[in-house]
């Protein structure tokens, strides 16, 4: 479980593929990393099976690959990281479980004042579990939902802290991004499916 709030940024300084699948090491500040603990890597939540000081290990199996923008990672790729949640943790944004719902792509970047305006295509029927104001993460990222400009897209508005500390801030038209919807949208639509098949 995660809460959305990037710890650090990262480097991946290698990238290949293993028998356990697509393995990367990751340059990190951590000191205290533990073998088998989960860390969330752009908003993927995976195992750390190796580490040393400032660096570790993760692999993402093919059916993260498949759901990911996962395979096309190379060295000297920054992503977001963010390590697990303990119990009494403050959880200042919402609750994420570092599982990828979809790839989104970047449709516009426009600098409104002191707002960075980023919309993004949705894939599939992400767009459903999208509410003004309510919670996304993207890549790794705890935001909010800025506006609906489209039936299949979202805006987010990116503060200056949020463009300084993460990987957003290099986002541009056709930038590619793991989109994961907020879990208590995802259960709501699950339960109301039959009910929304049901012929009146």
């Amino acid at each position: 479980m995660f809460s959305g709030l990037v710890d650090s940024v990262g480097t991946i300084e290698r990238a290949g593929d293993t028998a356990a699948g697509r393995e990367f090491r990751v340059a990190a500040p951590y000191d205290d990393l533990a073998d088998g603990e989960s860390i969330a890597v752009n908003g993927a939540c995976l195992t750390v099976r190796e580490h040393g000081a400032g660096w570790f290990v993760v692999a993402a199996v093919v059916t993260t690959v498949d759901r990911t923008t996962i395979g096309g990672w190379t060295a000297g790729r920054r992503v977001n990281l963010e390590r697990a949640l303990r119990a009494g943790d403050r959880l200042g944004g919402h609750l994420v479980l570092g599982h990828v719902d979809g790839v989104a792509r970047v449709t516009a970047v426009e600098q409104r004042d002191d707002a960075r305006l980023v919309d993004l295509a949705l894939p599939g029927d992400l767009a459903e579990l999208m509410v003004p104001h309510g919670s996304v993460t993207v890549d790794g990222v705890s935001l909010t939902v800025n506006a609906l400009p489209a039936n299949d897209a979202v805006q987010l508005s990116l503060i200056d802290y949020t463009i300084r500390h993460t990987t957003l801030g290099a986002l541009r038209e056709g930038s590619e991004v793991h989109v994961e919807a907020d879990v208590i949208g995802k259960y709501v639509q699950r339960l109301m499916a039959s009910y929304r098949t049901r012929s009146l």
